[in-house]
């Protein structure tokens, strides 16, 4: 699977590589807010209100409406709050000695500008109001926020049989398929100009006659042999799947069929083959919406999966794997944060001006 990048992390929701779950600011220590440019303040560390601001500027840059000053207030704390957790789990890290090194973050680097030309990296620069120095930074506390929780959560997860077993006992039925199930991704690209990109690269048709020269360049790009994941982060018009590398998951056999052309092309494909162009129609007006690319990722027949099923130990592995890691990240994070001391000015800021 493609490893995710800054600019995946920037325009899912701040413009920072942080994990999700927010912490809420608490006061401690001096609470007179400081003379100069900052937004609060984790053990002594100053968050600069204009990071700040850059960040809530790269969240607003695909947003079509202009937010009330109410948003806005609320926006910048949300950011605020994930800068502040993101800087507990810097310092956390760095007394660890986990801070990724130059080299780590150069290896990286190089992995992702190998997939785009130096003009569209530099074009990505550009779209996210960053320098490559920003972005080195931002990267360098994304793969040091990865090695930490690598060691302090992910290391300690251990998943036996016995709860493999367990689970799969109680959820048996689940693995029951009473119809076919199609593993599916997709490449969207649709001509309606007040659809937001949702891709990497912010990249977008704007009428039909963009869409299908796009569309067309696309199929061609994939029959040469490039990566259809890559090109869907980076190019597909579906907000919902693109930045999964356009993976819908499973559908089943009766769903396909309410579309009887795109059925009928992915019954036809093996695993890893990818459709023809096939039009998206709008079902109330039955005009053309847009248009697809449709890759056959794998195919589950009718049946009961057993528990020796390979793909079932998986599945049930990575579930009950998933749900650890995250009840664990959660605690962690809150322990983390009981011991820090943090200021959030800004909140104070709001709350001052609210009061007059």
């Amino acid at each position: 699977m493609q490893a995710e990048s800054v600019f995946q992390a920037r325009s899912r929701f701040t413009g920072l590589v942080l994990l999700s779950g927010a912490l809420l600011a608490t006061a401690a220590g001096c609470h007179h807010a400081p003379t100069y440019d900052v937004a609060a303040t984790v053990n002594g560390k100053e968050i600069l209100g204009s990071d700040l601001e850059r960040y809530y500027k790269a969240n607003l840059r695909n947003n079509p409406q202009q937010p009330s000053p109410e948003q806005a207030g609320i926006g910048r704390l949300t950011i605020l709050d994930k800068m502040i957790e993101d800087e507990i789990l810097q310092q956390r890290a760095a007394k660890l000695n986990l801070t990724a090194s130059d080299e780590d973050v150069n290896a990286k680097l190089t992995e992702i500008k190998a997939l785009h030309t130096q003009e569209e990296f530099d074009a990505l620069l550009k779209q996210n109001n960053t320098t490559l120095d920003d972005y080195k930074r931002d990267l360098r506390r994304q793969l040091t926020t990865t090695k930490l929780l690598n060691k302090e959560i992910e290391s300690k997860i251990n998943i036996t049989d016995a709860e493999i077993s367990g689970y799969y006992a109680a959820h048996k039925s689940e693995f029951d398929l009473i119809e076919p199930q199609y593993h599916i991704a997709r490449i969207v690209v649709t001509g309606a100009p007040s659809q937001q990109a949702g891709n990497l690269q912010n990249n977008k048709a704007t009428n039909d006659a963009a869409a299908k020269k796009k569309i067309q360049e696309l199929h061609s790009r994939l029959e040469s042999g490039d990566d259809f994941g890559n090109l869907a982060v980076n190019l597909s018009e579906d907000a919902d799947t693109a930045s999964n590398g356009g993976d819908m998951g499973f559908v089943a056999e009766s769903a396909l069929q309410t579309h009887p052309e795109v059925y009928g092309a992915i019954s036809k494909l093996k695993p890893g083959q990818f459709t023809d162009v096939l039009p998206i129609v709008d079902p109330a007006s039955h005009r053309t919406a847009g248009y697809a690319i449709y890759k056959l990722i794998s195919k589950e027949l009718a049946g009961q999966r057993e528990l020796n099923d390979p793909r079932v130990q998986a599945l049930i592995r990575q579930t009950l794997r998933d749900g650890h890691a995250q009840l664990l990240r959660n605690a962690y994070f809150e322990t983390l944060h009981n011991d820090a001391k943090v200021h959030n000015y800004l909140a104070d800021q709001i709350l001052k001006e609210g009061a007059k």
